[in-house]
C-alpha cells in the first residue's frame, strides 16, 4: 500500500458471520455522537478523510469499507453475494456489533455519497430509529429520476463484455473516476491512494458488480429494493438534513439534486458550482466546515 495522504488512521476489522473481515474506521471518543460515513464505487474509505479530520475531536467518525472495496476481503462471487442487498446486510451487521461495544442504538448520523446513498438509506429504513440525521453528497437512494438514461460509460460497464474487460484488466472504472470525477485534478500521489485497493484484475470485482447492480427498471436485482426504499424515504422528512452537492457531476446531476430538494424541501442545501462527482475532494474547504456547522446547530 503506498503512501496515503491526510489518512493518518488505524483501521479496525469486523468479522462478518461468512468469514469475511471488513475493514473500518473508527475515530473520535468512542461516547462522542457517531457519524457513520459511507464511500461509493468505486472509491473506499479514503473518500471521507477529510470530513474525518474536520469531526473527529466532536464526533465519532465511523467509515467502512464495503466488502471487496478498500482494506476489506476482496472475494470472489462464489463467496460472496455482491448484491445491494448484501451490502445491507453487512452494514446491519457491522452497526450492531458497534452498539453491542457501547455505542448508542439511537441519534447516528448518517453521511452519504454514490452507492452510499442507497445502501445507507435502504439500511436506514430498516432501522429508522437509530437515524438522528442526513448528510448526502451526490447520491440517490430512489429510482434513477431519467428513467433509464444512463451515461455511455456507465452503460458500456454494466451491460458489455468490453466494459467487463476494461474494467477488471486495466482498471478503466477506478481510473476513470479518479480523472473525471474530479474537476481540480487529484495529485499524483492522491490519486494513487484512491486506486491503491484496485491493483489487479481480483481486486477490481467489485467496483464491476457495482456497476452491473446498477438498478433501471423492474426486473434489475437491485430494483425492489431501491423502489420500497424510494417509497419509504418520506419517513426521514422530520430529521435534519443537509445536502452538499458537486453541480459539475455527469452522473449525479441536477435531475437527482432536484429530487432530493422535491422530497426535502426543509433540507439545508449547499452548491458547489465548481465540483464534480468527488465533491469532497473538490470542495472540501467549504464543504467540511458547512457539515460541522450543520451537526452543531442540529445537535
Amino acid at each position: 500500500m503506498p503512501v496515503l495522504p491526510d489518512y493518518p488512521f488505524r483501521g479496525l476489522r469486523f468479522g462478518h458471520a461468512n468469514g469475511l473481515s471488513q475493514h473500518y474506521l473508527d475515530e473520535g471518543a468512542r461516547n462522542a455522537p457517531p457519524v457513520l460515513m459511507l464511500h461509493g464505487n468505486p472509491s473506499w474509505s479514503y473518500y471521507w478523510r477529510r470530513l474525518v479530520l474536520g469531526l473527529r475531536d466532536n464526533y465519532r467518525c465511523i467509515v467502512p469499507d464495503h466488502i471487496g472495496m478498500g482494506l476489506s476481503d476482496k472475494p470472489r462471487d462464489d463467496r460472496y453475494a455482491y448484491t445491494l442487498q448484501s451490502r445491507v446486510d453487512d452494514l446491519d451487521a457491522l452497526v450492531d456489533h458497534l452498539i453491542r461495544e457501547g455505542a448508542p442504538e439511537r441519534g447516528w448520523t448518517l453521511a452519504v455519497h454514490d452507492w452510499g446513498g442507497m445502501i445507507g438509506l435502504a439500511w436506514a429504513c430498516r432501522r429508522p430509529e437509530r437515524i438522528g440525521r442526513i448528510v448526502v453528497t451526490n447520491t440517490a437512494a430512489f429510482p434513477n429520476p431519467k428513467g433509464q438514461r444512463l451515461p455511455a460509460t456507465l452503460r458500456l460497464g454494466r451491460d458489455s463484455k468490453l466494459g467487463e474487460w476494461l474494467i477488471l484488466k486495466h482498471n478503466a472504472f477506478a481510473r476513470g473516476a479518479a480523472h473525471w470525477g474530479v474537476k481540480k485534478p487529484m495529485a499524483p500521489e492522491v490519486r494513487g491512494a484512491f486506486l491503491a485497493p484496485y491493483d489487479t484484475p481480483e481486486n477490481r470485482l467489485s467496483t464491476l458488480r457495482f456497476v452491473q447492480d446498477i438498478p433501471l427498471a423492474p426486473g434489475d436485482r437491485a430494483w425492489d429494493l431501491v423502489e420500497r426504499c424510494g417509497r419509504e424515504l418520506a419517513q426521514f422528512g422530520d430529521r435534519p438534513m443537509f445536502i452538499g452537492w458537486g453541480l459539475r457531476d455527469f452522473v449525479f446531476d441536477k435531475a437527482f439534486l432536484e429530487e432530493w430538494r422535491r422530497r426535502f424541501p426543509g433540507a439545508e442545501a449547499h452548491e458547489y458550482a465548481h465540483a464534480g462527482h468527488y465533491v469532497l475532494e473538490d470542495a472540501h474547504e467549504q464543504l467540511v466546515p458547512a457539515v460541522r456547522t450543520f451537526l452543531q446547530r442540529t445537535g
